[in-house]
């Protein structure tokens, strides 16, 4: 196929996004650092999970860098109520088994 002068189009570089990349990568850490210092090992995992979804999910935004500390503390609010929630269905489940042995 060749493409005629009036088929022609513009070509602009996109965006670079490495440095941002980066910073963001850096905060990630920085914030998750703390958290999983003071977190149990079962949370490990779920912390890291929601800092990857935050990460994700700020890089759909125009300001990643802005909002991804208020994703990140949602996103591990939401995980620490899950594994609340996985306990205590374990305690009840474990207390009706030992209430039908």
């Amino acid at each position: 196929m060749r493409f005629e002068p009036e088929d022609r189009f513009e070509v602009s570089p996109a965006p670079f996004r490495g440095t941002q990349e980066t910073e963001l990568e850096r905060l990630k850490a920085r914030l998750l650092g703390p958290l999983l210092d003071s977190a149990n090992a079962e949370l490990y995992a779920p912390y890291r999970r929601a800092a990857n979804e935050a990460a994700a999910v700020a890089w759909t935004t125009c300001f990643p860098l802005l909002v991804f500390p208020e994703l990140l503390e949602e996103k591990t609010r939401q995980a620490r109520a899950r594994g609340e929630h996985q306990r205590a269905v374990l305690a009840r489940s474990r207390r009706i088994m030992d209430a039908a042995a």
